[in-house]
């Protein structure tokens, strides 16, 4: 499942589709440099929440520990309600798949973006403090690389998520075929 995904889109820029909704987004710790980076299980990575003064965009740990000290770093949605949970969306432009065989004792890295979209949000809840992503069956696109894909949004729908201003089970679904685009990165082709 995704342990690994990419962000390189300026904090201006993930505040344009909440300007056209007629909503802010503010950053309480100052604007953030969000430096082009590839994000793994453990970093602090920024995400969107409802806060106390509006649409707040604060760095986050990726993952909490279970009970058994595991991370949790994707949560499934399946058959569930998030409307009492602290919703949070995950700002993104690629997300990788990892496939066997393995090379070079790594497996095959495989980026995904979203068709037609610069970047795009990731569904995700907050607890103790850290962000998960949901999961959900896999669409067309990702299903050759994986039996799960995490939920996807376009720009303008984040704030769906965030005020659940449209059913959870339409916005909790895997994308339909071509909205993903698929590529390669390694091992690189010759």
């Amino acid at each position: 499942m995704c342990n690994n995904y990419r962000l390189h889109v300026p904090a201006n820029q993930l505040a344009a589709p909440f300007r056209d909704a007629g909503r802010a987004l503010v950053f309480p710790g100052g604007l953030p440099n969000l430096a082009a980076a590839d994000y793994r299980i453990g970093d602090v990575a920024p995400v969107v929440t409802q806060g106390a003064d509006g649409l707040q965009l604060t760095m986050t740990p990726w993952a909490w520990k279970s009970l058994t000290g595991k991370p949790v770093f994707n949560f499934r949605s399946d058959g569930r309600s998030f409307a009492n949970s602290t919703r949070c969306l995950i700002p993104a432009d690629g997300f990788y798949e990892f496939t066997e065989p393995k090379v070079q004792g790594r497996k095959t890295k495989w980026l995904f973006t979203m068709a037609g979209q610069p970047w795009f949000w990731i569904a995700g809840i907050i607890k103790d403090g850290a962000f998960a992503m949901l999961t959900t069956e896999p669409g067309p696109d990702v299903a050759p690389y994986h039996d799960r894909q995490i939920v996807l949004l376009p720009p303008g729908a984040g704030v769906h998520w965030l005020d659940l201003s449209a059913a959870e089970d339409l916005m909790l679904q895997p994308c339909s075929a071509g909205s993903l685009t698929v590529q390669k990165v390694w091992p690189e082709s010759a």
